[in-house]
């Protein structure tokens, strides 16, 4: 922080969102003594914040272990900004027909800070669902929504996420640009899942007006026995459902035009 910054701190506020920032990485909440030990903060100071936070629905209290943890107050929050509540108006008509015509799950998501934020998401009609949660927070690079996004970033605004977030263990930066090279060659991309064997994502970034990506629009693809709908249609649909959604938002032309799918699903080793 610098020296200007500091001549406007507000340490009430800084406790409070030290608490939400702690929180959103904790599954099944934290105790009071746990968040005070956490921030080293004391019982009492902290047991004031999140009286605050409680009553103005940030955070709840389970009545069974004691634990506090975050609501959807701030998702909800976030569903109320401009950009959110656009892409997700227009979004959700289109990736409930998509879903219903491949048979597989979909999902938009959107780069929030440092992470991707899905911010939209249609199950699939078949019995076999794979599916991301909506409002889940997935690691920038080990997210193709996230790489497909950064693939048609100015290079200055990679580097800013880069100093923030580090490369995972074995990517370099050049291996990096390499990928997103191809990404922007075909226009999507189609890769194994980074976390589940044998899913295949299927992405294709969304663009606003401006011909910046907004968002991506992504598929974890999973191979039935006997499905009528090859993969082939379905990159080509997800890619084709991207393109009227960058159109829908004012990019006209500029949206992603289908490139040629490959004949079958890579599949994971």
């Amino acid at each position: 922080m610098s020296d200007e910054q500091k001549k406007y701190t507000a340490p009430a506020l800084e406790k409070g969102l030290d608490i939400i920032e702690l929180l959103s990485g904790e599954e099944i909440g934290l105790s009071l003594s746990d968040i005070a030990r956490a921030l080293s903060r004391s019982v009492g100071e902290i047991f004031r914040m999140l009286a605050v936070l409680e009553a103005r629905g940030y955070v709840a209290q389970d009545s069974a272990t004691g634990r506090y943890v975050l609501t959807t107050f701030l998702f909800e929050l976030a569903h109320k900004l401009p950009i959110v509540r656009r892409l997700t108006s227009i979004a959700g008509p289109r990736m409930r027909t998509l879903a219903s015509e491949i048979r597989q799950s979909v999902h938009l998501g959107l780069i929030a800070g440092n992470e991707v934020l899905v911010v939209g998401q249609v199950d699939s009609p078949s019995n076999n669902v794979m599916s991301v949660r909506l409002g889940a927070k997935i690691e920038l690079w080990n997210a193709s929504s996230g790489r497909v996004i950064l693939a048609f970033l100015p290079p200055e605004r990679v580097d800013e996420l880069l100093t923030t977030v580090p490369l995972p263990q074995g990517v370099t930066r050049a291996g990096l640009e390499a990928e997103f090279a191809k990404i922007r060659e075909i226009g999507h991309e189609v890769r194994d899942s980074f976390v589940v064997r044998g899913v295949v994502n299927i992405s294709a970034p969304v663009f606003d007006h401006s011909g910046t990506p907004a968002a991506a629009l992504t598929v974890p693809h999973i191979e039935r026995v006997g499905d009528p709908v090859g993969f082939a249609t379905c990159v080509e649909k997800v890619v084709q459902a991207a393109r009227e959604l960058s159109v829908a938002l004012g990019a006209g032309g500029s949206g992603v035009s289908p490139a040629p799918a490959p004949p079958r699903a890579p599949r994971a080793t």
